[in-house]
């Protein structure tokens, strides 16, 4: 039988091993180098932005840093009712590398779908509609692309931080950037030992574009069922990770300053909304890539235990009470002094590894040493997210942005009704031809 010394030991090891190899992994992980001669420019590149509201200041900063890119083209993927709004926006900013289309009902997936077959270039880009892009973003992104082997290829991703932030803005800001810092270390270091990551976001994602054109890409991805029972039209870049996965492609992350993309988050309650979508998110593609695929456990095993086997089994208010009490079951014969210095030693790590992997955004801003606090109180309180989360994979409205739940009851249908929606998917790809 185990003690609880055998017990503690196992569960330390589980959860703190996977951190020491990824800070070790981290801090070697370097991003593929810009070759002498490439092969592809930036006018092999379009990019395609899926907006709702096909105008608005945010979007038009969003298309001048990446105008400033020298893309081929730039098409903007919004819904009817604001397409003859966005052309406007095109004419009067003298976008003339802006093409605009559009579908009748607002779902990314679909805007999408829209939008691939209008693409003429080797590489297509999708693109969020609150980037910026850094000027020498592109030559890092296409660089692990002069490889026929990979398929897609990731950024690294940074919050705009607000200017002259009240101190809820920041507390919100504050986590919202410790969020991202995370997501970059576990794709800078995963990618480092096994070449996987968590999933290629579709902030900004680069893709080869004749693999979103293959028909077999296009249906099922339109068709994906979630535990068939729905018809999942959300997740788009979840997907797509999962697809590249499974038919042999590479992926890459390329972790470089140069190709940092900088993004906007919630800094308001409503950020705990879209954590509470994230989390949804995560527990539907995680599940499915460990349990449906299955893929990762052969091609990418570091990752699918650092980072997909997490979402079942990193519950950290639960972990750390766990150990503390088993620490004390087992040193329970200890002399009080070595049971003194022990649990000194036990907290001490425990503290330690909250903010290790952030150390990077601590460099950067070491005034947010003084929210250390909030964000270890926030990783317990996200436990209760997560909790709720797996309880309603069924829902995913966002909640968190004006307009983007209008399209919520086509992101996840009941196989019931599926055949009168993928009537009208069908109707939005013949249309593209």
């Amino acid at each position: 039988m185990f003690s609880c010394h055998h017990i503690f030991i196992l569960l330390f090891l589980y959860r703190y091993v996977r951190l020491a190899v990824n800070l070790v992994a981290f801090c070697l992980h370097r991003p593929i180098p810009l070759p002498e001669n490439p092969r592809l420019t930036s006018q092999d590149v379009t990019v395609v932005i899926p907006s709702l509201q096909g105008d608005g200041g945010e979007l038009w900063e969003t298309i001048r840093s990446i105008l400033a890119t020298e893309p081929h083209e730039i098409i903007l993927a919004t819904v009817e009712a604001q397409e003859q709004r966005a052309r406007k926006m095109a004419k009067e900013s003298n976008f003339s590398k802006v093409r605009i289309c559009s579908v009748s009902q607002p779902n990314k997936r679909r805007q999408m779908v829209r939008a691939i077959p209008e693409v003429r270039t080797e590489i297509t880009i999708f693109a969020d509609d609150d980037v910026t892009w850094p000027s020498t973003l592109l030559p890092w992104m296409l660089a692990p692309l002069e490889d026929e082997q990979y398929g897609g290829v990731g950024t690294n991703q940074r919050l705009r931080r607000a200017d002259r932030p009240n101190l809820q803005q920041r507390i919100w800001g504050y986590l919202g950037a410790l969020y991202l810092e995370r997501r970059n270390f576990d794709c800078a270091s995963c990618m480092f030992i096994d070449g996987g990551l968590p999933c290629l976001s579709g902030r900004t994602v680069a893709y080869r574009t004749s693999i979103l054109r293959d028909d077999s890409f296009t249906y099922q991805f339109t068709h994906e069922e979630w535990l068939g029972q729905y018809q999942l039209n959300a997740d788009d870049d979840n997907f797509i990770t999962r697809w590249l996965i499974s038919h042999g492609k590479k992926i890459s992350y390329q972790h470089h300053k140069q190709a940092e993309v900088l993004t906007t988050l919630e800094d308001n309650p409503k950020f705990l909304k879209q954590c509470l979508r994230w989390s949804r998110s995560n527990w539907r593609s995680n599940i499915t890539s460990m349990f449906c695929d299955g893929h990762i456990w052969r091609c990418q095993p570091w990752s699918a235990y650092a980072v997909y086997l997490t979402t079942v089994s990193h519950w950290a208010i639960l972990w750390d009470f766990l150990l503390i009490y088993l620490y004390f079951d087992m040193a329970g014969s200890w002399p009080r002094e070595s049971q003194e210095l022990g649990f000194a030693v036990l907290v001490g790590w425990i503290f330690l590894s909250k903010f290790l992997k952030l150390l990077g955004h601590y460099i950067r801003h070491p005034i947010d040493f003084l929210l250390l606090p909030v964000s270890i109180l926030f990783g317990y309180f996200h436990g209760l997210i997560k909790g709720y989360a797996m309880l309603s994979l069924n829902v995913t409205a966002w909640g968190s942005r004006e307009g983007a739940d209008d399209d919520d009851a086509y992101r996840m249908i009941r196989v019931s009704q599926k055949h009168q929606e993928a009537l009208e998917f069908r109707n939005v790809v013949c249309y593209t031809q």
